[in-house]
């Protein structure tokens, strides 16, 4: 996806990241500390290699207890070094202080009242180094995150958001429309865009009706997809089939077509992420609330302040929509999509309620160095957005043809 750059007029950095898992740092900021009483017990956790979801049922498996009383403020990719915090209930603080898995390092434990939920995040600290960047790059990165820090990020959710595959957001809206065989060909995978070389074999004989010797190709890890296929071989229909799926997966992808949607609004918003319209819905930065924006002009020094900004939607079937250009632009997107915002209520536990998303975000604390022929930047941004969206403009990786950064 190659999406317009706010800052288009500097050229980018070029470079890589995520070349060691030291390259790329990421720190929760909590939204309060725990206060040393109470049943929870919140341990500060630093990871590497390892997945928000993988780091909770092996936890749930080394503590004795269910993975689901196992509270989280967010999630943190494997390809990274991270430092978050988790809440168990039911465990000492001498029995957390003895864990012992690899690739997780137990740093701090302190008991609080309640679980950690969810969004219970104030934003995360990033460092990150950008390596084998263009010559004398440093002062353009300098004048990007300048621009950023001015004008806000382009809040995008981006292609780490769709899946190994990029894929995600297609499952998403095959669900979203009831096409089952279409959701389960996405979730399989073109076999073309597959590495594995198993799981590109298990993906061609899924594609050419042969279930058993998909599942005979397939990687024992891919369970839900090895499951969903045995399904079909039994005769189950396509629905049946993928509904034997995680419900919290499958909300993943809804919530992946949901992204893809608010990303085209960035997209068409670029050039003015920062300018209200006659019927936006604002989004106060403060607290989260929105408002409809009824005099654009009387309320835009508070935007050029970075007190408010445009909102874009997570559509739902509850989400309150804008009204004048902004709702124009919404409308148009579902009319392209041949959907409306109540497809989102699926029932089954799959309804998707929706929600408004700032088109940007503040940077705090931006700086960058230079490290021999590398870059190594650090700044905050608010919980649920992301590194990628600050990385993408610095390093513009579409501004060279045939050249990939490793986001």
């Amino acid at each position: 996806m190659n999406r317009p750059y706010l800052t288009a007029q500097i050229e980018g950095t070029g470079g890589s990241i995520r070349e060691e898992p030291d390259d790329f740092f990421v720190e929760e900021l909590p939204l309060y500390k725990p206060c040393g009483q109470g049943e929870h017990l919140y341990l500060t956790i630093e990871k590497r290699g390892v997945t928000t979801f993988e780091l909770l049922g092996r936890l749930a498996r080394a503590l004795g207890v269910p993975e689901r009383t196992i509270g989280y403020a967010g999630l943190k990719d494997a390809r990274a070094t991270t430092r978050q915090t988790l809440s168990v209930c039911g465990v000492a603080p001498e029995q957390a202080a003895a864990l012992q898995i690899e690739g997780v390092t137990v740093l701090q434990a302190l008991r609080h009242r309640n679980k950690l939920r969810v969004g219970h995040l104030a934003g995360n600290r990033f460092v990150i180094r950008i390596r084998s960047v263009r010559p004398e790059s440093l002062e353009a990165a300098s004048q990007i995150l300048g621009r950023l820090e001015e004008e806000g990020v382009p809040n995008f959710f981006g292609e780490q958001r769709y899946g190994a595959l990029g894929n995600s957001h297609r499952i998403g809206a095959a669900l979203l429309r009831g096409d089952f065989e279409e959701a389960m060909t996405q979730i399989i995978g073109d076999p073309e865009s597959i590495g594995n070389a198993r799981w590109r074999r298990g993906a061609e004989a899924f594609r050419a009706g042969d279930f058993e010797a998909a599942l005979e190709a397939l990687p024992p890890r891919m369970r839900d997809e090895r499951r969903m296929i045995g399904e079909l071989q039994k005769g189950a229909p396509a629905k049946d089939a993928v509904l034997t799926l995680p419900k919290k997966l499958l909300r993943l992808y809804l919530s992946a077509f949901q992204s893809s949607l608010f990303d085209r609004v960035v997209e068409r918003r670029i050039g003015a992420l920062g300018r209200l319209l006659p019927g936006d819905l604002a989004f106060k930065h403060a607290n989260g609330a929105c408002f409809l924006v009824e005099d654009a002009e009387q309320e835009q020094p508070r935007a050029d302040k970075m007190e408010i900004s445009p909102s874009g939607p997570l559509f739902g079937h509850k989400m309150t929509s804008p009204s004048g250009e902004p709702g124009r632009i919404e409308e148009a997107l579902l009319a392209e999509e041949g959907i409306a915002k109540e497809d989102f209520r699926l029932g089954g536990g799959l309804s998707m309620e929706g929600e408004r998303r700032p088109l940007r975000v503040l940077l705090g604390e931006p700086s960058v160095r230079q490290d021999a022929g590398d870059l190594v930047v650090s700044f905050v941004l608010p919980g649920g957005s992301f590194a990628t969206s600050v990385l993408r403009e610095i390093m513009k990786p579409s501004q060279e043809p045939g050249a990939r950064s490793k986001e």
